[in-house]
């Protein structure tokens, strides 16, 4: 079992243009999919880059990702609503990665220094830089941010094993474990504090939980799931994940604040569809497989109808976030296998 699904490495060194913008077709003739209708796609990448990733949009528009530089190093970057592009690392990175921003434009990820230890980082938007570690990590990740400055994400220990923790705006961290966890993971934090993620729990199996403001966690798997993970957290207490059942097929599922499960797939995608983020409204992106073994992105709106779609001469589309106005970001590779960074508005 792999741990980040999706592998966002190894560009191959074709240089980039800066950005342009497309109204694609939601559904590529080739997939098998209906046509529907078009929207409009932002396609981006900073000057110099060599594969761009797209991970984080806030509701002003404002977004975050990575890029990497003709060396394979990847720098931070952040792209204003009107299409302006900074890249920052903090002091001493040699490999910095953005994984979330919030309201603000406050950016929360990770960064490798040059003995390839991670270590946390938060960005103002003013690109103030405060760096973090738990006490005794060996290795700091986080995932997500709130609005309030609440940072979670996930920690290696001394003993080498991996712990979540959460971090308040005025810096105090805070590290939880499911009950039987010996991996914890935590990808999103709302609001209210509460967060969503999975862990590893006895022979390697993966559980999604929900860990309350209060620090209560309860632990759950849809039925027939052999591996369940939980990927974001709505305002509301929602939750969106994937889980893969005993054929190894992968599936979408909403969870609601009552602890009901939706389970969904994307049309034509035997091969699995794996559900991002969602948003305050309900409507939930991510991608899915078709037969051919091709990533496309989706959108399901609160009331289950699902869109299929992909950027002009995309060979494979990961939609990562959805931001409360609907509008999508993530990144797709193109025929040369080198990713770019896209904003899909409805």
């Amino acid at each position: 079992m792999i741990e980040r699904i999706i592998v966002t490495r190894l560009p191959k060194p074709v240089q980039l243009g800066s950005v342009r913008t497309v109204a694609v077709a939601l559904c590529l003739a080739t997939s098998g999919l209906p046509a529907h209708a078009k929207a409009r796609i932002t396609i981006f990448d900073p000057p110099g880059s060599f594969g761009t990733y797209a991970f984080g949009i806030n509701a002003n528009g404002t977004a975050t990702g990575y890029y990497s530089d003709s060396n394979l190093q990847n720098h931070g970057l952040v792209r204003a609503p009107d299409g302006g592009i900074t890249a920052f690392d903090p002091v001493g990175s040699a490999d910095t990665e953005p994984q979330a921003i919030n309201s603000d434009g406050t950016i929360a990820g990770f960064y490798g220094d040059a003995g390839q230890v991670n270590h946390g980082f938060i960005r103002a938007s003013d690109g103030t830089m405060t760096v973090f570690d738990p006490p005794e990590s060996t290795a700091t990740d986080p995932q997500g941010i709130n609005n309030h400055g609440a940072v979670t994400g996930d920690y290696l220990g001394s003993g080498g094993v991996r712990h979540g923790f959460v971090r308040s705006a005025n810096g105090k961290i805070t590290s939880f474990d499911p009950s039987g966890s010996t991996a914890t993971h935590p990808f999103g934090i709302n609001n209210t504090g509460s967060i969503a993620g999975y862990y590893v729990g006895s022979g390697g199996t993966r559980h999604a939980f929900l860990r309350a403001a209060d620090g209560t966690i309860t632990s759950f798997d849809p039925a027939g799931s052999i591996f369940t993970v939980a990927l974001g957290i709505n305002r509301a207490g929602s939750i969106v994940g994937l889980y893969e059942d005993k054929n190894s097929n992968f599936h979408g599922y909403v969870r609601d604040v009552n602890g009901a499960l939706t389970i969904f797939d994307a049309p034509n995608s035997p091969a699995g569809t794996f559900a991002e983020s969602l948003d305050n409204n309900g409507a939930v992106t991510g991608y899915c497989q078709d037969s051919a073994q091709v990533y496309h992105g989706f959108v399901r709106t609160p009331d289950g109808a699902i869109t299929v779609f992909d950027p002009s001469g995309a060979s494979g589309t990961f939609a990562k976030y959805i931001a409360r106005d609907g509008t999508v970001t993530g990144f797709y590779r193109d025929d040369g296998d080198v990713p770019h960074g896209f904003l899909r508005k409805p």
